[in-house]
Order: C-alpha cells, then structure tokens, then sequence
C-alpha cells in the first residue's frame, strides 16, 4: 500500500541516524527538493542537507494522523501531523505537514515538503 510506504519513508526523514546521513539523506530527497520550513524559511536541497547534517542534538519527533492523495501515478501528496517529544513524553512544537513524493528511477523520493504550526493535539497511535 502506498500510503504505509511513503508513511515509513517520512518518519526515517525524522530518524537521527538518517538525519545525520548525508548519503542517505540524498537518496530521499529528489534533486529539485525544496522545503518551506515551520519557520517561515526557505530551503533547496543543499540548505536542508547541510542543515540536518550538522544540526546536532535532534528533538525526537512523533507523527500521526497520516493521509495520501495519489495525485498521478508517480506523485502522491502525504499530509500529517507532528509535534516534539519533550520531557516525561509531552508534546510542543505541534505542526502540519505536507509532503509531495515522486516516484523515480531510484523510487519515490520527496520533492517538497511544508510544516506550519498548529495548535495542540492529543498524542495517538495511528
């Protein structure tokens, strides 16, 4: 189902192990990858790459809520929500997200991806 591929694929973009992986990181994300971030900046490939790189100590990110919309055979919208695991496993930093995938030569790759912050919700296995 593609809905379960694209949702495992998304959260390995919030694994700390795949973050820190620039190869990794390349390989799924498409090369004309831009991201208009929560904070309102702007990102091509080689920003985000060099950001997530070397960001350093990375806040545990839990997701939910996932929906597709295949949108043609080889791109496909996933919406979701997220937010940060804080201490004693709150939540904070809650945020709307949405990804554009497309499938290539070398599988489905992100092309674009947004968060925009929302309000609070409750924490739900999905």
């Amino acid at each position: 189902m593609l809905l379960e591929t694209l949702r495992v694929l998304e959260i390995s973009l919030h694994d700390p192990h795949v973050r820190s992986n620039q190869a990794r990181l390349e390989a799924l994300l498409h090369p004309a990858f831009r991201e208009l971030g929560r904070s309102g900046m702007q990102y091509s490939l080689e920003d985000i790459v060099a950001h997530v790189v070397n960001e350093g100590v990375q806040p545990v990110i839990w997701s939910q809520d996932f929906e597709l919309e295949q949108l043609a055979p080889d791109v496909a919208l996933l919406i979701y929500r997220s937010a940060h695991v804080a201490a004693l496993d709150q939540l904070e930093c809650y945020t709307n997200r949405a990804s554009l995938w497309q499938h290539t030569e070398d599988g489905w790759k992100m092309r674009f991806h947004q968060g925009t912050p929302t309000s609070a919700f409750d924490k739900r296995d999905t």
